[in-house]
């Protein structure tokens, strides 16, 4: 009976041994089956040429500690928009694989019925493609069905470069997402360090590929002696941005539900969000919906803190302004919204600041600022003035002329002092001498001088009848281009 229970226990033994690890088995499949285990980031070189040259040795320390400070990140925890984005690349990048490899082989299928081998190879060929046809096309339907396993927390590593300690030059703008796919990164860092008033200002931005758009901001200034601190400032919220262990969440509702809800300038959607996830930092939260008043909230949230925010959006109430001018049927723009041609009535919300320009698309253009009236469900009319616009060049002509005049005007003010100087001092060395005793050519050339500080005055008179005219003309002409702000009138 003991040999009995004895076998039977290590039956039971055995059997869990095999059930622990084929489940280990398949727990290290699903393991090694997981796509994008590695996070690559790319510091490029900071921008340092504003820096003075006997501190750009401060300026590389700089550099390098942040790059130290990066070092210590060992993972990145994925938040669901990331996840999504490397998990819809892996899953196209997988289908496309498997729909070229079926098509290259229905192709083969193809070309070996167009050949026309011999009948008992023929049938061996046909019913080896079909087969793998046939493999092809399960392979391809499970792909299409399953989603790849994407690393939700892949290993953090700077690129190739950063490891050679090379910092590439940073893109420039609208060629981030190709300068990390050449540098096989998933984002890059790039900063400047700039000297200000003898102390330090450091900012940073990154760039991550799965928004294609810059996803953290950061800037400090600091004295030399606080080096050490500002570092451990900016970098610290920094490697919480790139390890992404704790992502912020946050919720927004709206009522009326169909508002337009965007989340740093981004859509995220209508009305009830649901809780999206984000990385930790500052939010602009902004609700928008026809015929009501835009509300836009900031907060700031700080990793694993989730926020839920309820905009409750109150409707516009509006009044009417009728819209004339002096030639009818003209072409009326709200800002740049055709709204139809005068004279018209426009229904705008109260109190707020609007533009509107009337033209004919050739001789004849007005437009007009003003802030429309605080009664709702009201009358009043806004007469608006067209005129022909301004000859193309005319204000560059009035201002070359205005510099012209100022600039001819410093030149006859220069030589008006310098000749009556000159006279004053002959004539005064004249003053010293008997009548009797001075030469005639020295007198002579004493009139002269005094004519000549004469001309001189009188040419600073004229340039400067000259200056004030062209200055006045270019002011006048630069306004006539100029949008009025005007009020309006209530309707009797």
């Amino acid at each position: 009976m003991k040999k009995r229970i004895c076998f039977f226990i290590f039956i039971v033994f055995s059997f869990n041994i095999c059930i622990f690890a084929l489940g280990k088995s398949e727990a290290d499949k699903d393991e090694i089956n997981k796509q994008d285990n590695e996070w690559i980031l790319c510091v490029t070189d900071f921008d340092v040429k504003s820096m003075p040259p006997g501190k750009l040795s401060v300026a590389g320390a700089i550099t390098k500690k942040v790059v130290d400070r990066l070092n210590e990140i060992s993972y990145r925890a994925r938040v669901s928009p990331e996840y999504a984005y490397y998990e819809g690349y892996a899953w196209h990048k997988a289908r496309s694989a498997a729909a070229k490899n079926l098509s290259a082989k229905q192709e083969e299928r193809s070309l070996l019925i167009f050949n026309g081998e011999a009948d008992w190879r023929y049938k061996k060929n046909l019913a080896k493609v079909d087969a793998e046809i046939e493999k092809l096309s399960a392979a391809f339907e499970e792909i299409d069905k399953n989603a790849p396993l994407i690393n939700k927390e892949p290993v953090f590593k700077l690129s190739e470069d950063n490891n050679k300690a090379a910092y590439p030059e940073p893109p420039k703008a609208g060629g981030e997402y190709k300068f990390c796919k050449d540098q096989k990164a998933d984002a890059f860092l790039s900063g400047k360090i700039i000297d200000f008033h003898g102390r330090y200002n450091i900012s940073i931005k990154l760039y991550a590929v799965y928004t294609k758009s810059f996803i953290y901001e950061d800037s400090i200034i600091f004295s030399p002696d606080d080096l050490d601190s500002a570092l451990n400032e900016i970098t610290s919220k920094l490697i919480l941005t790139l390890s992404g262990s704790k992502p912020a969440a946050i919720a927004v509702k709206t009522e009326p539900a169909d508002a337009l809800v965007l989340i740093n300038k981004s859509f995220a959607g209508r009305g009830d969000t649901g809780i999206i996830e984000r990385p930790p930092g500052k939010f602009e939260i902004t609700a928008s919906l026809n015929e009501h008043e835009s509300i836009t909230v900031e907060t700031e949230l700080a990793a694993g803190e989730i926020a839920e925010i309820k905009i409750n959006l109150l409707p516009q109430e509006f009044t009417n302004v009728d819209i004339s001018a002096s030639v009818p049927g003209l072409t009326v723009y709200q800002g740049a919204l055709y709204v139809g041609e005068a004279p018209l009535t426009l229904r705008l919300p109260v109190n707020t600041l609007e533009y509107i320009e009337l033209n004919n698309g050739k001789n004849l253009s007005g437009s007009v600022v003003f802030n429309t009236p605080e009664e709702k469900n009201a009358d009043y009319a806004l007469y608006v003035k067209n005129r022909k616009p301004p000859v193309k060049g005319r204000v560059e002509s009035a201002r070359s002329l205005y510099y012209w005049s100022w600039g001819g005007l410093w030149i006859t003010g220069i030589a008006a002092w310098v000749a009556y100087h000159t006279y004053t001092t002959s004539n005064t060395s004249l003053s010293y001498i008997l009548p009797e005793d001075r030469p005639s050519q020295f007198v002579e050339e004493n009139y002269k001088r005094y004519d000549i500080s004469r001309g001189t005055v009188i040419a600073v008179g004229v340039v400067s009848a000259i200056w004030v005219f062209n200055i006045v003309r270019y002011i006048y002409l630069a306004n006539r281009g100029s949008t009025p702000i005007v009020k309006t009138s209530r309707n009797k």
